[in-house]
């Protein structure tokens, strides 16, 4: 399908020239002076796409976000799609491209997926800037006290890249510090949590000074600004933090900025991004990362209270293979019709629900359709959701894009119309440290408890005692199960979440409890996505 210049992307989307910055014929940055003139614009609707616990068998979250956008402008409703940027770690890794998938695509795919606008770039050299800073001031004469062995800031890379996890640093250096030190995938940063929580280029500012990078040997905190830096990262960062115009494959606008996990940092894009889009476009379909208890709770309990958001629908994909995976049947077997399964799989889709309920924001159950989805199945399923009260929708946006997905673009249109959401969050802020942590794993997880390592509760005293009592909750958990064990799947019942160690972020003002194995550097799969590229045009 032929693409549309930008400037007429730009145009449909009411966005003046002078506030675009092109970057090729087909993607451009948003000057962020537009925000300012757009300030006493009345917000449009929010609508959040999330899903059922991710699967081998795939639900097509980003699919059906673009799905859903495509759809709106089938029946004539504007709507503006805001999205996360593809990490390089996912695209070469298992996942592949995070674009889409068939006709329900953003365009230009391959420049989105690598390189983009040089956002990452930007993201990682700045980390890297601070970490070369930190031991730079150890290694002349350490002016600033730090202490080598509690030097908490970590080197980044977007790429999944196990060997980085632990690396020796400084080794052979007369004046230098050895010692032990990690790297992270951008994607899973503070500064990429930084730039998604930021208002505008000011509060990013500011919440880079926050940063805690060391501490002085005496125990108090070294942060960003005591480096002097700052400033030298604005620099760095002065072109990513504007928000990425591109186009679907429909010619539908499409805001995609910001990029973090969300197993491990909060899984949103950008709140700059969001209330933008939300300015411009009277409907803004956006999603979160993986499964409504890693994604969603985030976006719901962080970014909604942080950004002052007021969440209007949820769409809840799943798809029938997905279920009966959830019910026991073997990913080889998915293509064989198996009713039992589906039944018991459902129950991992009534959890998220459920859970979704607790907000007070509506739902929609979106399910992707399959061709080897038995017509037995999709009567039980449709009955499921009929005798529980969840408005459904079967879509085939994959090979239709928005003229099979209209169907699902009406019922959440018609649900926009009729039904009132009382959003409000899990839990406040300034609530305790346990007693916030404890409330996600068993009001969303359903855990029956939690348990803290002495590493973690001597963490969270420290951190108390600093003053983040009133800090967010940001859990990294595996995305594969509810619980934090990934070979559990389901809605598990009669498990404990196990907190080992509890990381701080102190710019983007929230605690990361790290909980089952979770890491904070992936790595490759056996066959990664990039060896698979070997076959493809260059």
């Amino acid at each position: 399908m032929e693409l549309e210049r930008i400037e007429k992307i730009a145009a449909t989307a009411g966005i003046d020239e002078e506030y675009l910055e092109p970057y090729g014929k087909f993607k451009a940055k948003i000057d962020c002076a537009l925000a300012e003139k757009l300030k006493g614009e009345k917000d449009g609707k929010l609508v959040l796409v999330t899903a059922i616990t991710p699967t081998k068998a795939g639900e097509g979250k980003t699919t059906t976000s673009i799905a859903l956008a495509e759809g709106f402008g089938k029946i004539g409703q504007k709507a503006m799609l805001c999205l996360r940027e593809p990490s390089l770690g996912p695209v070469f890794g298992i996942k592949g491209g995070a674009t889409g998938g068939g006709l329900a695509s953003v365009a230009p795919s391959e420049d989105i997926n690598l390189h983009f606008t040089g956002d990452m770039h930007a993201l990682t050299s700045s980390i890297n800037l601070i970490a070369a800073v930190i031991d730079n001031s150890i290694y002349q004469g350490n002016p600033l006290d730090i202490d080598p062995a509690r030097v908490v800031w970590s080197r980044a890379m977007d790429m999944n890249d196990r060997a980085l996890r632990n690396v020796d640093v400084a080794l052979g250096d007369p004046k230098g510090s050895p010692r032990t030190d990690h790297f992270v995938i951008t994607v899973a940063s503070e500064m990429m949590a930084i730039l998604c929580l930021a208002r505008d280029n000011e509060d990013f500012l500011e919440r880079v000074k926050k940063i805690i990078v060391a501490y002085k040997k005496n125990g108090e905190p070294v942060r960003v600004d005591d480096l002097r830096i700052s400033h030298a990262i604005m620099k760095l960062m002065k072109e990513a933090l504007k928000p990425n115009l591109v186009q679907t494959l429909e010619h539908n606008p499409a805001i995609i900025h910001g990029g973090p996990f969300a197993n491990i940092a909060h899984g949103c894009n950008s709140l700059i991004a969001t209330k933008l889009g939300l300015k411009l476009a009277p409907i803004v379909v956006t999603e979160a990362g993986f499964g409504a208890d890693l994604g969603a709770e985030k976006f719901l309990d962080i970014a909604c209270q942080e950004g002052g958001l007021h969440p209007d629908c949820v769409v809840m994909v799943a798809t029938i293979r997905a279920l009966k995976m959830h019910g026991g049947q073997p990913f080889e077997e998915l293509t064989n019709p198996d009713p039992e399964a589906l039944k018991k799989g459902i129950v991992n889709l009534a959890t998220h629900l459920e859970n979704i309920a607790k907000y007070g924001v509506p739902t929609v159950v979106a399910i992707n359709h399959f061709a080897t989805d038995s017509e037995e199945e999709v009567k039980i399923l449709s009955k499921w959701c009929e005798d529980n009260g969840y408005e459904y929708s079967f879509l085939d946006g994959f090979l239709k894009g928005g003229e099979g997905s209209t169907d699902l673009a009406k019922k959440v249109q018609k649900s926009l119309k009729e039904r009132e959401s009382n959003y409000h969050p899990l839990y406040k802020k300034e609530e305790p440290v346990f007693t916030k942590i404890e409330r996600i794993c068993k009001e969303i997880y359903r855990a029956d408890g939690v348990e803290f390592t002495e590493k973690a509760l001597e963490q969270i005293a420290e951190y108390e005692r600093m003053g983040f009592s009133s800090a967010y909750i940001c859990m990294a958990k595996t995305p594969q199960s509810l619980s934090d064990d990934p070979k559990v799947l389901g809605a598990p019942r009669g498990f404990k979440i196990h907190v080992r160690e509890v990381n701080l972020s102190a710019g983007a003002n929230f605690l990361i409890p790290l909980t089952g194995a979770i890491l904070t550097m992936p790595g490759l799969p056996k066959v990664p996505a990039a060896v698979k590229m070997e076959d493809m045009p260059i």
